[in-house]
């Protein structure tokens, strides 16, 4: 049963919320935004749009963490490895890491662990579109977008204009058992 429906306005206005957020606490220091494949790069990549409007140090890069994650056997047989694209210093660097969606917490760990083999890097923090909630892990946003309340079986589908087609994020509610 498909009870919620966000809108590319709904999107917009959560990626906004985020690129404020990071120009408020931030000012004008350097910052990388690194985008986790796939989605959260498109994500990211609409922030910096934002915050590239100033006159600030801003750097950019994508993140793969397909052979990071503790479910890997479980995902496909044959999974998609795509490039992991970091063109800058990451030693010493903020970096901010961004995805579309937060649930459990295990991506984000698997992309801590991805990004330390590129550096260690001076501070990172975590900027995610949209935080569902129900964590497995002690792993919190410190910039969102948008919130959402969710049951832990629910399904929350991001769809964005670059990857999928259309701007949309489908939440479809589940019963407990």
């Amino acid at each position: 049963m498909e009870d919620q429906k966000l809108s590319a306005d709904d999107i917009a206005e959560g990626v906004r919320r985020l690129a404020e957020a990071i120009r408020e606490r931030n000012g004008d220091s350097p910052i990388a935004l690194v985008g986790i494949r796939s989605r959260g790069d498109e994500v990211a990549e609409r922030v910096l749009n934002l915050l590239s409007e100033e006159d600030r140090e801003l750097a950019f890069g994508v993140l793969d963490i397909s052979l990071y994650r503790d479910d890997f056997e479980h995902l496909h047989e044959n999974p998609a490895i795509q490039e992991t694209d970091i063109p800058f210093p990451v030693e010493g660097a903020h970096i901010i890491l961004v995805d579309d969606v937060l649930f459990t917490g295990r991506t984000i760990r698997a992309a801590l662990d991805a990004l330390s083999d590129y550096g260690r890097p001076g501070k990172v923090e975590l900027a995610v579109l949209i935080d569902r909630g129900h964590r497995e892990m002690p792993i919190q946003p410190d910039y969102v977008g948008i919130v959402l309340d969710t049951r832990r079986l629910d399904h929350v589908w991001v769809s964005l204009e670059g990857t999928d087609g259309c701007d949309e994020v489908r939440i479809s509610r589940k019963e407990t058992p």
